[in-house]
């Protein structure tokens, strides 16, 4: 039997045998929609762009609230407006964007990830107008990583490019905003959301510039100057 084992080992190291890849890790954040105050920002109350999570939770302090996390909440124009739709306490602040474009926001299909009367959704984005009624809060961004269950297919598994990352999927009444904890490829990103947390719809919302700030987690996030931002107040 030694002999045998041996002989294995020694095909292996000869014919390149490698371990099972390690499965990269992640920052889950669970939000019951039904008792948990999920919002968006983008501007304070002089109309002022916030910017920064820091900044963000400053501001809340001031009004008495503090922040259970906050995460950037989708891509942004050099000057830090919305990409696509933005709807604050019911008001849209951008339209929705169903235009061509080059990169990730623009790999069709992308989505919107909305709050309303319904709970928590994300949704293909040219499904949004015929269910904007009574929507609370709505980010728009892309690709959709799932949809119906099954992963983006521009997605796939031989791809190359790597980012720190950050999502959101639903399951019910649940939203889960995801980052990663290292760099991953869209299509790891995917079969998270898919494989562990059993969503079948996620959106993802950017990559490289993604950070997290959450007090009880001893996550302060980058000084990264941000567009929307989403997040639990308490």
């Amino acid at each position: 039997m030694k002999l045998l084992a041996r002989a294995l080992i020694a095909l292996a190291a000869l014919f390149g045998a490698a371990a099972p890849a390690r499965e990269p890790r992640y920052t889950v954040l669970r939000v019951d929609t039904r008792s948990e105050d999920l919002r968006l920002f983008l501007r304070d109350d002089q109309g002022k762009p916030l910017l920064q999570l820091k900044r963000l939770d400053a501001w809340l302090r001031s009004r008495g609230q503090s922040l259970r996390f906050a995460m950037n909440a989708g891509m942004y124009e050099p000057d830090y407006s919305p990409v696509g739709l933005l709807v604050i306490d019911g008001q849209e602040l951008a339209p929705l964007n169903l235009r061509e474009g080059e990169g990730n926001f623009y790999l069709k299909p992308n989505g919107v990830f909305l709050l309303g009367a319904q709970g928590p959704r994300v949704i293909e984005s040219s499904r949004y107008p015929a269910q904007a009624q009574g929507v609370r809060l709505a980010t728009q961004s892309g690709p959709l990583l799932l949809q119906g269950g099954a992963i983006h297919p521009r997605l796939g598994p031989d791809s190359k490019s790597r980012h720190v990352r950050n999502g959101v999927g639903v399951d019910g009444p649940i939203a889960y905003f995801v980052i990663s904890d290292e760099p991953v490829t869209l299509y790891e990103f995917a079969r998270h959301f898919r494989d562990v947390l059993h969503c079948s719809d996620a959106l993802y919302l950017d990559g490289a510039i993604s950070t997290l700030r959450a007090p009880a987690l001893k996550r302060r996030g980058s000084g990264a100057k941000l567009g929307p931002m989403i997040g639990v107040v308490e």
